[in-house]
């Protein structure tokens, strides 16, 4: 089977056979430069989207009225765009119009240097009409023509510069990093679904620490998470945090994170102490009483404004209203701890605290101790199977009520403590702690 480059190329060679100028184009140049494997491949033509369609025997017109067709190639689809100039925008997003254009006018249309380049893979050779290969040298993102001018277009480009200089480990350009700045209340212009989408790109890709410091500085974070900035300069007490600061503790945790992180572990880090400002007090030393409920609901309603779906959101607020019970764990009885262990994303949770610990007193102890128990203990241990269910209960003679929820949380904990290990102890138990309720 071919590659998705050499397919790439076969489309572009069709292209060129039939007398239109193609190249391919944006992200994928910049990683062939940058010597990192590319995504997906889009290719620049000349070609108006009706001759790409009669060119390729499978295609779909998915933004024809822009010039964007899509070739179908086995499994594998590639976006092929007209050369065009934009009209003006209508929405901070899609253009009024295009004119189809040449090389020259799409390049300058487009957001930073670094994804303005062409490269023509049947001559092996960089077309640059932009600079971008010399910021690629130089490690810059910039912003082709007047940044202002590029952020008005599509303000959410602004949290696209930070990704970007954040994957890359590059700087941003002065005048493209004060135009953010000029521009930042300008981002609540942008949908919360792509706002979403761009922080999950950054939080899950290298360097997302140093993102939150730059989403910070530029004012973006203080407009679409004000609680999250609402955490500079709250001050922790340093026998429990001599890093610094709530925001210092996060950004040092997200800068940890692997990469690429999923996605819930990353936003559930960046939520974890959302709830320490608004607790903050000073009483026998500093003290943040109930942030970590207090958390939990603030990230239920930060999700929610995100549109992070129910699951989604459901398993962030998991993860900061657990955060803590981790320092109990040596203190657990058996069977809440299995109960522990056993939680839904439980990697995710003991991820979270390793982190938190690492980046603050550095002891895990109660780390390891959650992994020694993993180890030792098996799936039938943690999870048994029920010795009773709601019919036995029944064939007991009580009557169906919250007291089964009751009768059956209490069985399986001494289950799980090894205080009982048959169905007939089980009901010997229900009959000694519950039996008075039948009469």
């Amino acid at each position: 089977m071919a590659t998705q480059w050499e397919e790439g190329t076969e489309i572009v060679r069709t292209l060129t056979e039939h007398g239109h100028t193609a190249y391919f184009a944006g992200g994928c140049v910049r990683d062939r430069l940058l010597g990192i494997s590319c995504g997906d491949i889009d290719i620049a033509t000349s070609a108006h989207p009706e001759q790409v369609m009669e060119l390729f025997p499978k295609t779909v017109p998915v933004g024809a009225q822009f010039g964007v067709v899509r070739v179908v190639r086995d499994a594998r689809q590639y976006e092929v765009a007209t050369f065009r100039a934009d009209l003006g925008y209508r929405d901070g997003r899609h253009p009024v119009a295009v004119r189809f254009a040449g090389p020259e006018e799409d390049a300058s249309r487009r957001d930073f240097t670094i994804n303005g380049l062409f490269f023509d893979p049947l001559r092996d050779r960089v077309l640059d009409l932009v600079d971008g290969e010399k910021d690629l040298r130089r490690r810059i993102v910039r912003a082709i023509g007047d940044p202002l001018h590029r952020f008005e277009e599509d303000k959410l480009r602004m949290m696209r510069a930070i990704r970007f200089a954040c994957r890359f480990d590059f700087e941003i350009e002065p005048q493209t990093l004060e135009a953010i700045r000029t521009l930042s209340e300008k981002i609540l212009e942008v949908s919360h679904e792509r706002v979403r989408d761009e922080l999950v790109k950054l939080l899950t890709h290298p360097r997302a620490g140093r993102g939150l410091d730059l989403l910070l500085r530029t004012g973006l974070l203080r407009k679409i998470l004000p609680e999250v900035a609402a955490m500079d300069g709250v001050p922790q007490p340093p026998e429990f945090h001599p890093e610094g600061d709530v925001f210092v503790h996060t950004r040092m945790m997200l800068d940890l994170l692997g990469t690429p992180a999923e996605p819930v572990l990353a936003v559930g880090v960046l939520l974890h102490d959302v709830g320490k400002p608004p607790t903050f007090v000073v009483k026998e030393r500093i003290r943040f009483d109930d942030h970590v409920a207090v958390g939990t609901e603030m990230a239920v309603e930060i999700c929610k404004r995100l549109r992070f779906s129910n699951e989604e959101t459901e398993r962030i607020a998991d993860l900061v209203g657990n955060h803590l019970k981790f320092m109990h764990v040596r203190e657990m009885r058996e069977g809440k701890l299995k109960r522990f262990l056993r939680q839904p994303d439980f990697p995710l949770h003991l991820e979270l605290h390793r982190l938190d610990c690492l980046c603050s007193h550095g002891n895990l102890e109660n780390y390891d101790f959650c992994r020694k128990k993993l180890e030792e203990l098996s799936a039938e241990e943690i999870r048994p199977e029920p010795l009773l269910d709601g019919h036995d209960l029944i064939a007991l003679g009580f009557k169906p009520g919250p007291l089964f929820s009751t009768i059956l949380t209490d069985v399986e904990e001494a289950q799980l403590e090894n205080r009982i290990h048959s169905t007939a102890e089980a009901r010997e138990l229900v009959m000694q702690k519950f039996g008075h309720y039948l009469g």
